[in-house]
C-alpha cells in the first residue's frame, strides 16, 4: 500500500496485535519498517492502565528505531457505551490525558455525534482530535469549527457500497429496474484508478 500511493498511509492495528506490551512494540516496529506514517491503536474494553503500557511500549519502539510514526490512540468509551453515561465525558478526557502522557500523538473518539460533546472533547484533549463521521454527525466544516483535526469514515463507505450491491441484486431478482446503477464509475475510469503508476 505504501508503494502504491503518494500520500501518507496509516495502519489500523486494532489493539496492537499482541498479547502484551512487548508484542505490541514488535507490531509497531514492523509497521514503521513497512513505511507507514501512523497507526490507530484502540483501548477497546481494556483497563486504561494496561492500554497505557501498550502505548508507552509503542512509543519506545518508534524512538528505538529512530523513526517517525503518528500514534493515534482510540478511546472506545462512547463506541462501546462503557461506564456511566453521566461521567463518560470526564472519563474519556482523563483517558486522553493519560494516553498522551504515555506517548499518543492524537486521540480518536468514535461513537460521538453531537456537537456539544465533540466541542468539549476538542477543548479538553491536548493533542489533535479525530472523530468518526456518519449519519447524524455535524458536517465537516462544522467539525472543523468545533476543533476537530481529523475526520474518519471507518467502514461506512464500504457499508454504503454493499448496500448499493444489495439493492441492485434485489431489483434484478424482483424484475425491477437498474436505476441504482446510474451513478456508477465508468469501466475505463475504474480500470485507470486501479492501474499501477508508470514504472511500478
Amino acid at each position: 500500500m505504501v508503494r502504491a500511493v503518494a500520500v501518507p498511509v496509516t495502519a489500523d492495528i486494532e489493539g496492537g496485535f499482541g498479547r502484551d506490551a512487548g508484542e505490541v512494540a514488535e507490531t509497531v516496529a514492523e509497521v514503521l519498517a513497512a513505511g507507514a506514517a501512523g497507526v490507530n491503536i484502540e483501548d477497546g474494553a481494556r483497563e486504561p492502565g494496561e492500554f497505557t503500557e501498550r502505548l508507552a511500549a509503542a512509543r519506545e519502539a518508534v524512538e528505538r528505531a529512530g523513526g517517525d510514526l503518528f500514534l493515534n490512540a482510540r478511546i472506545d468509551t462512547y463506541l462501546r457505551g462503557l461506564g456511566d453515561p453521566r461521567t463518560r465525558l470526564s472519563e474519556t478526557l482523563e483517558r486522553a490525558r493519560r494516553y498522551v502522557r504515555a506517548g499518543a500523538d492524537g486521540i480518536f473518539v468514535p461513537g460521538v455525534t453531537d456537537a456539544e460533546t465533540i466541542g468539549a472533547l476538542a477543548a479538553g484533549v491536548p493533542v489533535p482530535l479525530n472523530v468518526l463521521a456518519g449519519p447524524g454527525t455535524p458536517p465537516v466544516a462544522e467539525l472543523g469549527r468545533l476543533g476537530v483535526a481529523r475526520v474518519s469514515l471507518g467502514s461506512a463507505v464500504a457499508e454504503a457500497a454493499y448496500a448499493v450491491a444489495r439493492r441492485a441484486a434485489r431489483d434484478l431478482l424482483t424484475g425491477g429496474g437498474y436505476g441504482v446503477l446510474a451513478d456508477g464509475i465508468a469501466y475505463p475510469e475504474l480500470n485507470g484508478l486501479l492501474a499501477a503508476a508508470p514504472g511500478e
